[in-house]
C-alpha cells in the first residue's frame, strides 16, 4: 500500500538541514567535516522511525551515525526523535540504497546495520533484498577490513538467505542467533519493528557477518544465478 505524504512534509525537513541532509552526493568525501570529528561512521540503512539509531547514538557518542531512508514521512519521525533527544553524532539522509557508493568513499564505513529490512519473499523479486549479492558487492565497496554488517530480522527464510549469500561472498559469519532474546547478547537497542514482533512472542533472527582483509571485490562482476 502506498503511503499517503502528509502536506507540508518537504518544508519540515527543509526547516532541519543540519539533521536532514539534502544533496547528500555533496559530501562524499566530507563526512569527517560534516561532523567535525574523525570518529568511526556507522550506516543504517531502513532507518524507519528512527528507535535504534538514535538509542545507538546516545550509547556510543564517539561513533558518527547516519541513517538511510526513501520515504519523507517516515524519515521525518525519525528525525523529530533525533532532536527531541538532543543527538549530534547522527545524520538522516534520503537516498536508494543502490546510490551510496556515491555518497560514502570506499572503506569509510565502519559498520553497517540492516534491520527488519523487506524480505521480498518472491523469487522473482530476489534482486530487491538488501542482502541479494549485488547489494553485498556495493557493502564491500564500503566497509574496510574487518568491517562489519549487522542484521537482524524478523523474518527466518530472509535469514537463512542472507547466511548463504553473505558466506558465499567471503563474509565471515558470527554472533549467530535464530532467537536474540534468549541469546543473552546485549546492549540490544531496539527498532519499532522489533518492539512489537517481541510483544508478540515471535523470535528475532541476528548475524554479524566481518569483511575479511584479503576478499576481491569486483563492483562489475555479473551474477551467474539468484540465490533462492
Amino acid at each position: 500500500m502506498r503511503l499517503r505524504r502528509k502536506p507540508g512534509i518537504q518544508e519540515k525537513l527543509a526547516a532541519i538541514p543540519r539533521l536532514v541532509l539534502a544533496e547528500p552526493k555533496q559530501y562524499y568525501g566530507q563526512w569527517k567535516q560534516v561532523f567535525a570529528n574523525d570518529n568511526p561512521l556507522h550506516l543504517e540503512i531502513g532507518t524507519g522511525k528512527g528507535s535504534f539509531i538514535s538509542g545507538m547514538a546516545q550509547l556510543n557518542p564517539r561513533i558518527n551515525y547516519i541513517g538511510i531512508e526513501r520515504v519523507a514521512d517516515i524519515i521525518y519521525k525519525a528525525a523529530e526523535k533525533i532532536v527531541n533527544s538532543d543527538l549530534t553524532n547522527v545524520r538522516l539522509i534520503m537516498v536508494d540504497a543502490r546510490d551510496i557508493p556515491e555518497i560514502f568513499q570506499p572503506g569509510e564505513v565502519s559498520r553497517l546495520y540492516l534491520n527488519f529490512s523487506d524480505p521480498w519473499p518472491k523469487k522473482r523479486h530476489a534482486k530487491r533484498r538488501l542482502t541479494h549479492p549485488d547489494f553485498l558487492r556495493i557493502y564491500q565497496q564500503l566497509l574496510p577490513p574487518n568491517g562489519e554488517i549487522h542484521l537482524k530480522t524478523d523474518n527466518k527464510d530472509f535469514f537463512e538467505y542472507s547466511l548463504q549469500t553473505m558466506s558465499e561472498a567471503g563474509f565471515i559469519l558470527q554472533n549467530v542467533t535464530y532467537d536474540l532474546h534468549k541469546s543473552g547478547f546485549g546492549p540490544n537497542v531496539m527498532t519499532e519493528y522489533e518492539m512489537r514482533f517481541s510483544q508478540l512472542g515471535q523470535p528475532i533472527y541476528r548475524l554479524e557477518a566481518l569483511m575479511p582483509r584479503n576478499i576481491e571485490i569486483n563492483a562489475n562482476q555479473s551474477l551467474n544465478g539468484d540465490c533462492n
